[in-house]
C-alpha cells in the first residue's frame, strides 16, 4: 500500500508544478523539476524532455489561432463601422455619461466620482448643458440683448412696441426686443471693438440669443427636465467615425480652454479631411472660442465663413448642418448683422420645414429688423402646426400688443408664461401682460407682477425696470439732499424763469421742435417733447434754439454725461392720461422742473404716493417705480425734466455702463 500512497503523492506533486508554470515561468518550474529525486527524478527528466517537444508543437499551434482570431476581430471591425451595423455614436453616447469629471474619457477620478467617494462639481454639470445647448435643438431666442430707446415720454420708460431697432436707437430709453434682458449690470460690459449690443455679461452667447442663459441651479425643474430629454445630436457620418479619436483628441483641447492647440489640431485635421463636415465644424468652434479670448471680430468672422463652409460639405450629418447654420446665425447677431442672420435662418428652415423651433427663431429675427408683419406670419404658421406652442405664443402677443391689440394679446402672453416652454421665462413677457391687464382695468395684473419679481425679472411688484445694477439705493421719492446734487438743484431753481421763457419761445408748433409722444403710453390727450440731450450727448442742433438753458448744464456732468437719461422739455395738453408704466433701469433719477403749472388738475402717482408739481421747484423721483400720470386741468403743463445718473454708481460705472 505504500507504494501506492507515494504514487498518489507523485501525481499531486506532478499536477502542482503544472499550475505553477502557467503562474510563474520557467523558474518554478525548474524548481520543481529538482525537487523531485532518485528514479522519479530521472523520469521527470525524461518527462520533462518529452514535455519540452510537447510544448513547443502547442505554442505553434496558440500562436496560429492567436493570428487567425486577430485577423477576423480587425475585418469584423471594419465591417462593423464601414456597414453601420452598429450606432457607434449612441454607444459613445452612453459611455460619455461615465465621464464624471469632464476630462473626455473614463478615468479613477470619474471613478471616484460615480463611487461616492469624491463628488461631481456643479461648476462642470452647468458647463456641460451649455455645451450640449450649443449643438442641440433649442427653442430658447438666440438673440443678443439689444437696447431700444425710443425716447419720448417724460415720465416714460414702458418698453417701446416696435422692436425693430439693432443695437441701440437715436431715441428712446425703453429695451423692447425680444431677447433676454439683463436683470443687473456689473458695468463691465464688453464688446469686439465696440460693435456689440448690450449684454449683462460677456461675449458668450448660448443664450439667448440666448439668451441669455441662466446657470442650471437657476433653471426652473421643468426647463431641466426638457433639457434632460433631448436626444444627443448625431454630428458624425460614416467615415468620420473611424477618426473619431483624432477628432476627440482636438475637441478634449477645446473644452479645456486650450484653444489655440485645438484651433491648431483642427486645421490639421481640415488638411488631412477636407471633407470631413465634422473636423471643419469642431475648427469653427475653435476659432469662435479664440474671438471670445482675444475679443477680435476679425476671428469671429473667420469661424463665421468656417462654419459655412462646414455646413455645405456633403455628406454632412442633419445634425451637423443645424448646430453649423444655427451658431452661424447666432453670431451673425452678435456682431449686428441681423439681415445675414435671417437669411441663415430662412435657409434652416427651408432644410428642415417641421422644427418649430427654428422658426420660432426665424420669427424673433424678423422682429430684430423691425418686420413685425413677417414674424406675425411666422407665429401664426408656427400655431397653426402646434397650437401649445409657449414660446410663439408670448411672441405672437407681444406682436399683438405692439399693434394695440390689448384685448387679443393678453391670453397669448398669459397661456405662454403658464406653459413654461424655454424662452417663455422672460421679464419682457411679464411687464407686457401686466402692462395689456392694468390698461384692461385688470387688477390680476400684479399677480403677474409678482410672478416676475419672484423670478428675479422684477427688483420688487413697484419697480420693474429690466436694465439694473444690484445694490442701488431704491425708493420712488427723493429729496435734493438725498441725491448729493444740491448745487444742479439750486441752479435749475435759481433760474426757473430763463429756462421757462427759452421754452415758450420755441414751443410754437410752426417751430416743429416740440414732437408727440410716440411709445404708446397715453390712454387720451396730447404730449409732446423737446429734446438736448439724448445718452449723454447733445440732440443735434438743439441746444441753438434755448442757449441759455444749454449753458447753465453744461458744467453738470451728472445730467450731461448721463448715458441712461435725457433733458428735455415737456409739454401736456388738457384731458391727458398716461397709463401705469416705469423706466428701463435703475441707474438714474428723474428731475422735474416745473415751468408753467395750473393750478389744479395736474399730478403725478409714483408708487402709492402722488405729488404734484410747483413753478420754480424740483420734483425727483427714480422712474424705475411705476408712475402715472394725470393732466385734467384747463390749460397746457410745461415742466423741465433733468436725468441724473443715481448717485451710488461709480464713476467707473458711469464711465462703462451702455447708454440707453
Amino acid at each position: 500500500m505504500a507504494p501506492r500512497k507515494n504514487s498518489r503523492n507523485q501525481s499531486k506533486k506532478e499536477v502542482k508544478p503544472a499550475a505553477m508554470v502557467n503562474k510563474n515561468g520557467v523558474k518554478a518550474e525548474a524548481a520543481t523539476a529538482s525537487g523531485g529525486g532518485g528514479v522519479a527524478s530521472g523520469g521527470g527528466g525524461v518527462a520533462s524532455g518529452g514535455g519540452g517537444a510537447a510544448s513547443g508543437f502547442s505554442g505553434t499551434k496558440i500562436f496560429t489561432w492567436f493570428m487567425v482570431l486577430a485577423l477576423l476581430g480587425v475585418w469584423s471591425s471594419v465591417a462593423v463601422v464601414w456597414l453601420d451595423l452598429v450606432d457607434y455614436d449612441n454607444v459613445i453616447g452612453k459611455l460619455s455619461a461615465y465621464d464624471a469629471d469632464g476630462d473626455g474619457d473614463f478615468d479613477v477620478e470619474d471613478a471616484k466620482v460615480l463611487l461616492g467617494v469624491k463628488e461631481r462639481p456643479v461648476s462642470l454639470v452647468q458647463k456641460e448643458a451649455k455645451e450640449e445647448s450649443a449643438v442641440e435643438e433649442q427653442t430658447e431666442p438666440i438673440v443678443k440683448e439689444v437696447i431700444q430707446t425710443t425716447e419720448g415720454t417724460e415720465e416714460e420708460g414702458q418698453l417701446p412696441l416696435n422692436p425693430s431697432q439693432e443695437q441701440q436707437a437715436p431715441e428712446g430709453e425703453s429695451p423692447d426686443t425680444v431677447g433676454t434682458p439683463a436683470k443687473s449690470e456689473d458695468a463691465t460690459e464688453e464688446s469686439f471693438e465696440g460693435k456689440l449690443a448690450v449684454e449683462a455679461g460677456s461675449f458668450d452667447a448660448e443664450a439667448a440669443v440666448q439668451v441669455e442663459e441662466r446657470n442650471a441651479e437657476d433653471q426652473p425643474a421643468d426647463m431641466l427636465k426638457y433639457k434632460a430629454k433631448k436626444k444627443k445630436p448625431k454630428l458624425l457620418n460614416t467615415f468620420e467615425k473611424t477618426i473619431k479619436a483624432e477628432i476627440d483628441a482636438a475637441e478634449k483641447l477645446r473644452k479645456k480652454g486650450k484653444v489655440e492647440e485645438a484651433v491648431r489640431a483642427f486645421d490639421t485635421l481640415v488638411q488631412q479631411y477636407p471633407q470631413s463636415p465634422r473636423c471643419r465644424y469642431g475648427k469653427a468652434l475653435a476659432e469662435d472660442d479664440l474671438a471670445e479670448k482675444m475679443r477680435s471680430n476679425d476671428m469671429l468672422q473667420k469661424a463665421l465663413s468656417t462654419y459655412k463652409e462646414a455646413s455645405e460639405l456633403p455628406n454632412a450629418t442633419p445634425d451637423l448642418i443645424k448646430a453649423t447654420l444655427k451658431k452661424r446665425a447666432e453670431r451673425q447677431q452678435f456682431l449686428g448683422r441681423m439681415r445675414g442672420a435671417l437669411a441663415t435662418l430662412e435657409k434652416l428652415v427651408q432644410i428642415f420645414p417641421e422644427d418649430m423651433a427654428l422658426k420660432n427663431d426665424l420669427g424673433v429675427a424678423h422682429l430684430l429688423i423691425g418686420d413685425n408683419k413677417s414674424a406675425k406670419r411666422v407665429y401664426e404658421e408656427v400655431l397653426a402646426i402646434a397650437p401649445s406652442n409657449g414660446f410663439a405664443k408670448v411672441h405672437y402677443g407681444f406682436i399683438l400688443k405692439s399693434e394695440n391689440m390689448i384685448a387679443e394679446s393678453i391670453p397669448f402672453l398669459r397661456d405662454g408664461l403658464e406653459s413654461g416652454d424655454p424662452g417663455t421665462d422672460d421679464g419682457r413677457f411679464y411687464f407686457h401682460l401686466g402692462d395689456a391687464l392694468q390698461r384692461m382695468g385688470d387688477d390680476s395684473a400684479y399677480k403677474w407682477y409678482e410672478r416676475g419679481h419672484q423670478r428675479g425679472h422684477f427688483a420688487s411688484v413697484w419697480q420693474r425696470s429690466l436694465y439694473n445694477v444690484d445694490g442701488l439705493k431704491a425708493q420712488p421719492w427723493w429729496t435734493p439732499k438725498d441725491t448729493g446734487y444740491m448745487d444742479l438743484i439750486k441752479t435749475l431753481e435759481r433760474n426757473w424763469r430763463t429756462i421757462r421763457d427759452e421754452a415758450l419761445s420755441v414751443m410754437d408748433k410752426t417751430t416743429g421742435l416740440f414732437v408727440p409722444e410716440e411709445e404708446n403710453l397715453r390712454e387720451k390727450g396730447e404730449w409732446g417733447q423737446f429734446t438736448l440731450w439724448q445718452q449723454g450727448k447733445k440732440a443735434g442742433e438743439s441746444c441753438h434754439s434755448v442757449p441759455k438753458t444749454c449753458g447753465l448744464l453744461e458744467r453738470y456732468p451728472e445730467a450731461t454725461g448721463c448715458k441712461r437719461g435725457q433733458i428735455k422739455f415737456s409739454v401736456m395738453q388738457p384731458g391727458t392720461h398716461v397709463w401705469p408704466h416705469t423706466g428701463p433701469t435703475n441707474c438714474r433719477l428723474r428731475m422735474h422742473l416745473g415751468l408753467v403749472i395750473p393750478k389744479t388738475g395736474c399730478k403725478i402717482r409714483c408708487t402709492n404716493d402722488t405729488r404734484a408739481w410747483e413753478e420754480g421747484k424740483v420734483l425727483i423721483f427714480d422712474d424705475s417705480f411705476e408712475h402715472e400720470v394725470w393732466q385734467d386741468a384747463d390749460s397746457y403743463r410745461l415742466i423741465f425734466i433733468v436725468d441724473v445718473w443715481h448717485p451710488e454708481l461709480t464713476q467707473y460705472q458711469r464711465q462703462t455702463l451702455s447708454p440707453i
